[in-house]
């Protein structure tokens, strides 16, 4: 049976309002790929861990992340204008956590941590990555708490082809 939450006045208006942990507890059963959204220039180098990021066109060739409007990383990732995602295998799975804050590393220190290089934009590209999107701002705007970010691909790199890094559960697993 299927469990649904509505907020008490959601009969009278027509809408339905979920609760923000019911929202997240749902969203946790979504297996999602996991990614480094780096970004360097100007504001400095920065980067953090995402599972929200997709597709928008193959034509122009564009992603969309999503990041906390709170975060440093995104003010730096606005300020440069340019960012690179790195999907992540199953093998980078601690260079997920440095950049999610958990292992006491801070901004550029993080990049001490994996091989980076620079594609055309400048943004740190991941070596070991599955795939790196080099990609400049065409599109930003905040929507709630987040930035909503879309980037026009100006590179595709691409590398081995290995174990991709999931999050599922609270959990890293890989496929």
């Amino acid at each position: 049976m299927l469990k649904s939450q509505a907020t008490p006045n959601s009969a009278a208006t027509g809408s339905t309002n979920p609760d923000a942990l019911l929202f997240r507890e749902g969203m946790s059963r979504a297996a999602a790929a996991v990614h480094v959204v780096t970004t360097d220039g100007s504001a400095g180098r920065a980067g953090f861990t995402a599972t929200a990021v997709t597709p928008v066109t193959d034509s122009p060739a564009s992603l969309l992340v999503c990041v906390n409007t709170a975060s440093r990383s995104a003010q730096a990732l606005l300020a440069n204008r340019v960012f690179c995602v790195n999907t992540l295998s199953a093998e980078d799975l601690a260079l997920a956590d440095v950049f999610a804050g958990r292992s006491g590393l801070q901004g550029p220190e993080r990049f001490t941590v994996g091989k980076w290089e620079r594609l055309e934009t400048g943004s740190p590209a991941l070596a070991t990555s599955l795939v790196a999107f080099d990609c400049r701002i065409s599109d930003a705007r905040v929507v709630a708490t987040h930035h909503i970010i879309i980037g026009e691909i100006v590179r595709i790199w691409l590398g081995e082809q290995k174990r991709p890094l999931v999050y599922q559960g609270r959990h890293y697993h890989e496929l």
